[in-house]
């Protein structure tokens, strides 16, 4: 799920990325052109009801691929993203438009 919030210029976008306790991980982590796909170890925090969340801030007016890296070792899309577009790898890239 993806919550947007826009800054008072519009220049910027708080975006938070959740997961579903569904996703049945022990770790999450947000990859995407944001980061250059780099897990960075900065994990995902996990909810009480088993999901997970994190806050982003993205420049705006811009459209962003994205997965989630799960126990370090699945890749996972956002199922309630913007859009999806294949990727090279012979799946597809969740996408966040802000």
């Amino acid at each position: 799920m993806l919550k947007k919030n826009y800054s008072k210029t519009g220049n910027f976008c708080r975006t938070t990325f959740k997961l579903p306790p569904e996703t049945h991980a022990k770790t999450a982590e947000l990859c995407g052109d944001f980061n250059n796909w780099q897990p960075n170890g900065k994990f995902m925090k996990r909810l009480k009801n088993g999901g997970f969340s994190v806050t982003v801030s993205l420049s705006a007016n811009r459209a962003y691929r994205f997965r989630y890296l799960l126990d370090g070792e699945r890749w996972d899309n956002d199922w309630e993203a913007d859009a999806y577009i294949p990727n090279e790898f012979g799946s597809e890239d969740s996408v966040v438009k802000v």
